[in-house]
């Protein structure tokens, strides 16, 4: 016989408590009314994300930052827009407390204080470039559900825009710290290459950083490798725009990585977690270094568990992220699917496992997302 136990709440409704759920004296109406607080405010979190991203993609923000109070009508003519779909952003925007209206003139307002972190002039600080994320991972939505069901992974070449998206980001997070932020956390590194080492980009996406650092140490020779082909095409691209004849792509699956001795550097820049099987890839580039070489990775800056990501200021983001991409594609490829939130336990452990004897890990100060580990094999 099965017995259903009732749990007596204060608004005098009887519950059931299944057998798998911890039995609560009484309801608290309170937290549950909360609860929805928060999930309401999701929503309007989610949505106000989606019209972020337009507000990027369509350069609203930055037409809005530089102009005076003003109608849809001339917002979206200075944009070059149509109205209709200007006014409805305007509405969303207005709603979520980002834009400001003034309705007897009916002008809108974007504040300098809130433009800080939406224009292309805010640089690093735009937040409008990676919550153009949102929308990437909204189209393998379906995909992602099936691999709940039964299992393996979402490919790359399912995500539309993603690699354009993350050179983006990438161009404002590392590309332009690289100089001043990045490349001082490690002892000795600018003085090598500016009189000229050999070094290997891995998992280098389109190339910017890589193309980056070409240019800026010309005695030095690079190299970048990734699995897509469409990234290594605009990595090629590029370095043929600005006419850059120390370095070279190839598209390599970095797992079979086999170059014993060859490089005095190698980088990787948000790439080893997505791997395969970063532990391969990670003994590879062990391999790789020449004596005396060093291995500078920047990589997700949480634990590894998630109880110590509780007071993350991201942490939903971050694992959002890691099971819509980060995680899937791994598993895609019948990988380890490590995940973006690897967490710092966890990489310095595989970083001593691949051969690595030293590791100190920096904290940027202009990313705090990210750690920056720098690792010398024994």
């Amino acid at each position: 016989m099965t017995t259903t136990t009732i749990i007596q709440t204060d608004t005098d409704t009887e519950v059931p408590a299944g057998p798998y759920s911890p039995l609560r004296p009484r309801f608290d109406q309170a937290r549950s009314e909360a609860f929805m607080g928060k999930l309401v405010g999701s929503l309007n979190g989610a949505a106000l994300a989606l019209m972020t991203s337009i507000g990027h993609r369509t350069g609203l923000f930055d037409t809005l930052a530089a102009l005076p109070p003003v109608t849809s009508t001339q917002l979206a003519h200075e944009a070059g827009l149509e109205e209709r779909y200007v006014r409805e952003w305007l509405g969303a925007m207005t709603t979520g407390g980002v834009v400001e209206y003034d309705p007897v003139p009916n002008t809108y307002t974007l504040p300098p204080e809130h433009a800080a972190y939406l224009t292309r002039a805010a640089g690093a600080d735009n937040l409008s470039v990676p919550a153009q994320f949102i929308a990437v991972l909204g189209g393998v939505e379906d995909g992602i559900v099936g691999c709940f069901r039964d299992g393996g992974g979402v490919p790359y070449e399912a995500y539309h825009r993603f690699h354009e998206v993350m050179a983006e980001e990438s161009a404002l997070t590392v590309v332009g710290a690289l100089e001043d932020h990045i490349l001082p956390l490690v002892p000795g590194l600018t003085d090598r290459l500016r009189e000229g080492v050999d070094v290997l980009d891995v998992g280098c996406g389109s190339g910017r950083a890589i193309n980056d650092l070409a240019r800026r140490f010309p005695e030095s020779r690079f190299v970048g490798y990734d699995l897509s082909e469409e990234a290594i095409g605009w990595a090629r691209a590029e370095a043929a725009r600005h006419g850059t004849t120390n370095v070279r792509f190839e598209a390599l699956d970095v797992t079979a990585l086999d170059v014993p001795g060859a490089f005095d550097v190698v980088t990787a820049f948000d790439a080893i977690h997505d791997q395969a099987r970063p532990d391969l890839v990670l003994g590879g580039i062990a391999r790789a270094l020449k004596p005396g070489g060093m291995f500078v990775m920047q990589d997700i800056r949480a634990s590894s568990h998630v109880h110590n990501n509780l007071d993350h200021p991201m942490g939903t983001y971050l694992y959002t992220i890691s099971c819509m991409h980060c995680m899937t594609v791994s598993l895609a490829q019948g990988g380890m699917g490590l995940g973006a939130v690897w967490g710092r336990e966890t990489a310095e452990r595989m970083l001593g496992e691949a051969g690595f004897t030293s590791v100190l890990v920096r904290e940027p100060a202009h990313d705090p997302l990210n750690y920056v580990y720098v690792a010398t094999p024994g």
